[in-house]
């Protein structure tokens, strides 16, 4: 059973103008191609298919929101590393990206999710700056923790804390063996429903 039982795909948008009405609250979802976002968000919503999975990375080229349950929000955004897109498709993402953080006022919060094999990259530097900016909470995920050995993994956690200080919490995620899951889970309850979070 879902977790959320009424999740729903609402709509996508390629320019400001077709973002969603800007109420309620939501969470965004971000990620560089090939860390795991999509099966994430799958796994934490315990919805198959609900974003859509891509052997190719880079998939997720729009901004996508989906409702958790009334007046609550996922927001799936695109990410860039791997994907083979254009140096004008980068530009435009970035600049979608910079407007949603700027002026979306029911955005209460980011998960981000980053491979943990490869710790953070400059795009999830750019995400951490973006939250900065308008003062909401970041939760990290560190995918496929799978991947590694317990203590590799253990070890791979301390580094990113290290780094992140107060800027975000962290956390091992795998989407293949669920773990982290629970916590994971919670993490986004809390966000779309204490207002208090977000006062840091």
């Amino acid at each position: 059973m879902s977790q959320y039982p009424d999740a729903h795909f609402v709509s996508s948008a390629n320019a400001p103008g077709q973002f969603v009405p800007d109420d309620g609250r939501e969470v965004a979802v971000a990620g560089r191609s090939n860390a795991g976002k999509s099966s994430a968000i799958n796994v934490i919503v315990n919805r198959r298919q609900f974003a859509r999975t891509s052997k190719t990375p880079g998939r997720t080229q729009l901004v996508n929101f989906f409702s958790l349950a009334e007046g609550k929000r996922l927001v799936d955004l695109p990410g860039y590393g791997f994907a083979r897109v254009s140096d004008d498709m980068r530009r435009h993402w970035g600049e979608l990206l910079e407007h949603y953080f700027e002026h979306r006022q029911s955005l209460c919060g980011l998960l981000l999710v980053a491979d943990v094999r490869r710790g953070l990259t400059d795009f999830d530097r750019r995400m951490l700056g973006f939250a900065s900016q308008v003062e909401i909470p970041v939760h990290l995920l560190l995918t496929k923790a799978d991947k590694l050995k317990r203590g590799q993994a253990a070890k791979a956690l301390l580094e990113v804390r290290k780094e992140l200080g107060s800027a975000a919490s962290a956390q091992l995620f795998s989407a293949l063996d669920r773990q982290g899951l629970d916590e994971a889970r919670q993490v986004l309850d809390t966000l779309l429903q204490d207002r208090s979070l977000a006062q840091k």
